[in-house]
């Protein structure tokens, strides 16, 4: 099969390594199945999109809502590229599935604002598919409700024109949505399970995510999740583009 072309920003080298390795696991993929790109480290890079079979955009700490004096140098020099690619994606309806970071910053490429109102602490919360998200190769036939993994600080504040709303949280109305056909982005971590959550909980406690007294206890609620729908929605995208 051509491989994924997978972008990350995490620079910390064991956040990095568990979202590649989820990815690997959870999409049933091998390490020649995928070329991982830490753009934090490279940049992003120049894309033939003839190259893949589809794109995955991870996670990470970067705030793209954040005013550029919060950003730093990487972080500006990153997003001055992700922003047409993302656009470029849209418009070729290239196979992509962009995560938490990922959808941020295609939203905001597509000239939607991103929002503090609609942030979650880390955690499992409640993901209410819709209607059209019934009718969805992703989606159909899984539960209309189900616990899914978050964390973020902000996200978009609406779908962006054109894309069709798939599934919301309580507290973060476009949790999953498309664009066109086959363009993908959850805020929602398709990737995590229990042991993932509790090594991003250490590694970003000092974030501001939660109190930093409160990350055992944060660990504790995770610890007492099952979840799995999810890791279906993902394995479900690598199967569908995979060639």
């Amino acid at each position: 099969m051509k491989p994924i072309l997978l972008l990350q920003i995490r620079p910390e080298d064991a956040a990095s390594d568990g979202e590649y390795e989820a990815i690997l696991k959870f999409g049933e993929l091998s390490a020649d199945d995928v070329h991982r790109v830490r753009v934090e480290q490279v940049g992003v890079p120049e894309v033939n999109f003839e190259d893949y079979s589809a794109v995955m955009i991870g996670g990470g700490p970067w705030n793209p809502g954040d005013p550029d004096e919060k950003k730093t140098e990487v972080q500006k020099q990153a997003e001055e590229k992700f922003m047409p690619l993302m656009r470029e994606v849209v418009e070729k309806d290239f196979p992509c599935f962009a995560i938490c970071y990922g959808l941020e910053i295609l939203t905001k490429a597509l000239d939607v604002e991103i929002t503090h109102d609609f942030h979650e602490k880390p955690g499992a919360v409640d993901l209410f598919v819709t209607e059209e998200g019934t009718y969805d190769p992703l989606l159909a036939g899984l539960p209309r409700k189900f616990r899914g993994f978050v964390g973020h600080k902000e996200a978009a504040a609406r779908v962006p024109e054109g894309g069709t709303l798939l599934a919301s949280s309580k507290d973060c109305p476009p949790h999953l949505f498309r664009m066109g056909q086959n363009v993908y982005a959850s805020q929602f971590h398709p990737e995590l399970d229990v042991e993932g959550m509790c090594v991003r909980i250490e590694i970003y406690k000092h974030l501001g995510y939660f109190p930093l007294d409160q990350a055992e206890q944060v660990k504790d609620e995770v610890r007492r999740e099952n979840i799995t729908v999810p890791m279906e929605i993902l394995k479900r995208f690598v199967k569908r583009y995979k060639q």
